[in-house]
């Protein structure tokens, strides 16, 4: 299996590196360390495909919507669509395109597409592991960036005495969703490396909390 791996492993990455837009959260590597955190995983389930892994892995982010567009919900199907032709063309194993299509177009949050297979299940975990910890957080700042958000509130940051709103507030998407990722994952091994690096997230917010001026200093 370390062979057929190491064999399809450059032709993924070109594919993928095709596709690739002006999104620095979703670059090449990203997809190295979504299959790094796969890899991890699969030391827990030996009865998983690795090379369906390794495809999803690689292959999920092949159509990639901005957060704010209408259509980012059908990302991941025309994704899953676009990898199941690409790959046919390439004599990707047929027995196993299906499986690659359904772990692509599960993976995605906003497609609410349940993933039914072990395989689809690590992709959907590995990618979600790396929006936690400290390339989670770059991320989530980075991508505020692009969408003009403000860092927060300016006055409550904690969201003590108003609602949680990430669309305006980039520090609010760790309570709104990121918060959520751990009771979410699919596999047993995806949660705890989730929590981890959760926690690694709400210390920064508590210390980035403290820090955050409310109003300017007296002279």
């Amino acid at each position: 299996m370390n062979s057929l791996l190491n064999s399809w492993h450059p032709r993924l990455v070109a594919l993928a590196g095709a596709a690739q837009g002006s999104d620095g959260a979703h670059d090449t590597n990203h997809l190295h360390r979504v299959w790094r955190n796969a890899s991890l995983l699969l030391d827990d389930y030996p009865e998983a495909d690795p090379l369906i892994v390794l495809a999803g892995c690689y292959l999920h982010d092949l159509v990639n919507l901005p957060k704010n567009d209408p259509e980012r919900h059908l990302a991941s199907r025309k994704a899953a669509l676009l990898a199941s032709r690409q790959l046919a063309e390439l004599d990707f194993p047929p027995n196993k395109l299906a499986a690659v299509a359904h772990a692509i177009e599960s993976h995605s949050f906003s497609a609410g597409i349940r993933p039914e297979t072990i395989e689809a299940k690590i992709v959907q975990d590995a990618d979600r592991l790396d929006a936690l910890g400290a390339v989670g957080l770059a991320r989530l700042f980075y991508t505020a960036g692009r969408m003009g958000t403000a860092l927060a509130h300016a006055d409550d940051p904690m969201a003590l005495h108003r609602e949680l709103d990430e669309k305006a507030y980039a520090l609010d998407h760790i309570d709104t969703k990121l918060a959520t990722l751990p009771g979410k994952m699919q596999t047993t091994a995806g949660r705890r490396l989730a929590q981890t690096r959760l926690n690694e997230l709400t210390a920064f917010r508590d210390t980035f909390i403290a820090e955050w001026a409310a109003s300017p200093a007296a002279p």
